[in-house]
């Protein structure tokens, strides 16, 4: 018994010394671990720590400024923007990324002196509800304080802009569209190159009349069309199982989908020219995905991160995706629009298909 026992502690030991041996999966190990702790510790948070709001002020009295004042001296709302009239609360949502505007009726002061009721608009931006709403629950919390403190009433009247009814889904949905696209092209062109060299047939193409940039070309352009395909089906899904109405176009949607899944395709390609096994590329997939999906605003509001991740998320092109897509889909933005502010995709497909091109051909 106690030979077996021996022979089987021996076996442990053996596994546990391969794991440990190699330098790559002792970073595995540990690496990750603490990446993804830092970053859902920072990230998964529904807390509003900064509120960037836009103010129209209409009224321009004394009673207005209490509640203006109240406002600016609170330390989550950061005034970006002061409007002249109401029509520009949707420039500064969608240009000036206001998450609410707040409209003071002209006759702010005089209903107060009256004794009626005294308005206060405030218009969220639909595309990112469940946080808008948050903010505009501040502004309530806000108003009710300085209800009590002057016994002045200042009901809240929500207007919601790109989802008029602030259904979550509004939200998610057209933002899937981009990222469930993604995962399938990653992995894909992520193994493309490992899996011909543990199938033995890279050496073929070592021999092949195919030059390097053909062979590359060939292998991103599967990973494309499986991802324009996805995309295709959650837009379908979008548009008639959850009835989510689309207001931009389809030729600037699928845009801004092809460009995104070129640059993802670059950055795959990259992985899969450098990793020397399935295993490998695979494991440096899932590394650099789960960071771009918490960085990229999709379950967290960007704003609410810190300043240092914030900066970080310029590197990750699925934030700027979604962001153009959303505006695209639910705002009807024109593709010249979107097309200016999705620039870090563009960059990222210039550099990840040269670092592609450049890691094959070394390995051919």
């Amino acid at each position: 018994m106690s030979a077996r026992v021996n022979r089987f502690r021996a076996l442990v030991k053996k596994e546990l010394l391969a794991t440990l041996k190699e330098k790559t999966s002792r970073l595995i190990l540990v690496g990750p671990l603490l990446l993804y702790i830092l970053l859902f510790g920072y990230i998964a948070s529904f807390n509003l720590d900064r509120v960037p709001y836009a103010l129209c002020d209409l009224s321009k009295t004394s009673a207005s400024e209490t509640f203006v004042r109240a406002l600016d001296n609170n330390r989550i709302f950061d005034r970006i923007a002061t409007l002249e009239n109401a029509s520009q609360a949707t420039m500064a949502i969608d240009e000036l990324n206001a998450l609410v505007v707040v409209v003071i009726e002209d006759q702010f002061n005089e209903h107060l002196k009256n004794g009626e009721m005294a308005a206060v608009q405030v218009i969220i931006d639909g595309r990112n509800s469940t946080t808008a709403q948050l903010a505009a629950g501040y502004v309530s919390s806000i108003a009710q304080s300085i209800n009590e403190k002057n016994a002045i009433a200042s009901p809240l009247s929500i207007r919601v802009l790109f989802n008029p009814n602030a259904i979550t889904q509004w939200f998610i949905m057209p933002g899937l569209i981009v990222m469930l696209s993604m995962l399938q092209v990653m992995i894909l062109s992520a193994l493309s190159v490992a899996r011909e060299r543990e199938q033995g047939t890279f050496e073929q193409l070592l021999v092949s009349p195919y030059s390097t940039t053909e062979l590359l070309c060939a292998k991103a352009l599967v990973p494309i069309a499986v991802g324009l395909f996805q995309g295709t089906l959650i837009l379908l899904v979008d548009l008639f199982w959850f009835n989510i109405p689309m207001a931009g176009s389809l030729v600037s949607l699928y845009v801004v989908l092809t460009g995104f899944t070129v640059s993802i395709v670059g950055v795959g390609l990259a992985i899969s020219a450098y990793s020397q096994t399935m295993q490998q590329g695979l494991i440096l997939t899932f590394v650099l995905l789960v960071p771009m999906v918490l960085l990229s605003g999709l379950f967290a509001p960007v704003q609410n991160m810190p300043d240092w991740l914030q900066l970080l998320t310029y590197a990750d092109p699925l934030r700027f995706a979604l962001a153009g897509i959303r505006r695209i889909y639910l705002a009807g933005a024109s593709l010249s629009e979107v097309l200016v502010m999705m620039w870090p995709v563009w960059v990222m497909a210039i550099i990840g298909l040269p670092t592609a091109y450049h890691y094959f051909k070394r390995r051919l």
